[in-house]
C-alpha cells in the first residue's frame, strides 16, 4: 500500500498524550491508527511492558512523553496524506521507497527522516 491519496488537511490536532497528567491514551491511539500495542512499542522504542503500563494509566516520564509526542506528530502527518485507519497496515507493509523494508523497520533503524521526506513530497506535490 502506497501513500498516494491526498486528503484535506485537518485543522484539529490529534492528541493522545495528556500533558497535564502525563497519561497516554494507548487504546485510542491504537484504535485510531489500527495499531497493536506491539507496534507502538516498536514505534516508540519502549518495551511492550512499558506500553501495557501506559495503557493501564501509568504516567509517562519526560523522555517517554517526548518520544510519544514525536510519534503522535508523525502519525498525525501521515493521516493528512492517507486515511488514519490505514496507517497501521502501511507501517508494516514492505515498501520500495524504503528499499523493501517496512516503514516501521525504517523508524527502528533511526531513519524516520525518510518518512518525513515522503510526507513532505506528497503534501507539496514534489516528485519523489
Amino acid at each position: 500500500m502506497a501513500l498516494t491519496s491526498n486528503r484535506a488537511k485537518s485543522k484539529s490536532r490529534l492528541t493522545f498524550l495528556n500533558r497535564g497528567t502525563g497519561r497516554f491514551d494507548v487504546s485510542s491511539f491504537c484504535g485510531t491508527f489500527r495499531l497493536r500495542q506491539e507496534a507502538v512499542a516498536r514505534l516508540t522504542g519502549y518495551s511492550s511492558r512499558a506500553i501495557a503500563d501506559w495503557a493501564s494509566g501509568k504516567p509517562l516520564s519526560q523522555s517517554s512523553a517526548q518520544r510519544v509526542t514525536e510519534i503522535e506528530r508523525l502519525c498525525e502527518a501521515l493521516a493528512k496524506v492517507v486515511k488514519a485507519e490505514s496507517i497501521g497496515r502501511w507501517l508494516q507493509t514492505p515498501n520500495d521507497a524504503f528499499d523493501g523494508s517496512t516503514p516501521l523497520q525504517a523508524i527502528e533503524r533511526g531513519e524516520v527522516d525518510r518518512l518525513w521526506r515522503m510526507i513532505y513530497r506528497l503534501e507539496s506535490g514534489e516528485p519523489g
